[in-house]
């Protein structure tokens, strides 16, 4: 994968799915964390990034989903577990297939890599909404409330 350590900094290359439906987003996040993210992860060496978000997607949920255009691309700069993190974020528009089990909106849904416990839950995608939780990196708390995403170049920096 994309990721390694250097002066006491973790860099890598994440790629992730913008899954919107009926005017909400799908989110995960792992039991130990604060925040909630975009499904997806790191790219593999000599791995398209789309190609990433399609086996992800795949490895956590058991579901093959559509990867469509890329939307944003952010390099992000955040503290994680007590260490320095420099991210180059790829984000696609991404469909589930129309009888996936897991457009049921009703309530959370579990990964099937039971080493990681994810959990999926959908959210209203309105800045409010949005803004009400833990969505990192932050700029897609705005970037994703709007009628009509666009492609955006984001630096988030959560650190000075």
């Amino acid at each position: 994968m994309l990721s390694f350590n250097l002066q006491g900094q973790r860099f890598q290359v994440r790629a992730a799915a913008v899954i919107i439906d009926a005017g909400q987003l799908l989110l995960h996040r792992a039991p130990q964390d604060a925040y909630w993210a975009l499904p997806g992860g790191r790219v593999e060496l000599g791995e398209a990034a789309a190609a990433t978000v399609v086996r992800e997607m795949k490895e956590e949920l058991g579901v093959d989903i559509a990867c469509g255009e890329l939307l944003h691309v952010a390099e992000n700069f955040f503290d994680l577990h007590g260490r320095r993190n420099h991210e180059i974020g790829l984000y696609f528009a991404a469909r589930l297939p129309p009888a996936c089990r897991c457009l049921d909106k009703s309530g959370p849904h579990f990964g099937i890599e039971r080493h990681l416990g994810l959990e999926f839950r959908w959210f209203p995608a309105t800045a409010a909404q949005l803004g009400a939780i833990n969505l990192r990196p932050t700029f897609l708390q705005h970037a994703l409330s709007r009628r009509t995403l666009r492609f955006e170049h984001a630096v988030q920096r959560e650190y000075e």
